[in-house]
């Protein structure tokens, strides 16, 4: 047949990843939303102007240079579905935005940075801030982004899954490493 290659799940992460997120982004509602500025969320509590702050305001307390805008998107989905919910939310997030400025989505990232501290006790802050962690780090996209797998004790745990597969570490001589698993 053939040598069998060992594979480690780094090498894996880094080939499927560009394929994983394209599946994502094809297969979900969110594939109509191109790089950049341009939107195709269905809004119903915002104008387009107050999602692209909404983005904005994530992008700055969560920053991730490489991290597509589609995965912030859905931040901006779930708090405008809230707020299409809710009124009290609502008028917070309207009030909020308005406080920000008419300039917040094209302001510098230490200027965006500035208005969301002066803003940091606020009701507004404390749900864009809740929102944004509550979201965005559960996308898929997200998971693709930092390598995480999911799970592990339904995939038989870590043990034998490549917890070491830490090539930036020096090895570990084999007397210092600990009982080792045993193979069956």
């Amino acid at each position: 047949m053939g040598e069998v290659i060992a594979v480690g799940r780094r090498e894996i992460l880094k080939a499927s990843t560009g394929m994983l997120t394209g599946l994502v982004v094809a297969g979900s509602p969110l594939a109509l939303i191109a790089r950049g500025r341009a939107w195709a969320i269905d809004l119903t509590a915002f104008t387009t102007a107050e999602g692209s702050a909404v983005l904005a305001a994530a992008r700055t307390l969560m920053p991730h240079d490489k991290l597509d805008d589609t995965a912030y998107a859905l931040v901006v989905r779930a708090i405008d579905d809230d707020a299409s919910k809710n009124a009290l939310t609502h008028k917070l997030i309207k009030k909020g935005l308005a406080g920000l400025g008419a300039g917040f989505t094209t302001s510098t990232e230490s200027e965006r940075v500035a208005a969301l501290k002066k803003v940091e006790t606020s009701d507004f802050f404390r749900i864009i801030r809740q929102t944004t962690v509550q979201v965005l780090y559960a996308t898929p996209m997200a998971y693709a982004y930092f390598g995480y797998e999911g799970e592990a004790f339904s995939k038989g745990g870590h043990l034998l899954r490549g917890f070491d597969d830490l090539h930036w570490l020096p090895e570990v001589p084999l007397q210092d490493g600990g009982p080792m698993p045993v193979s069956k």
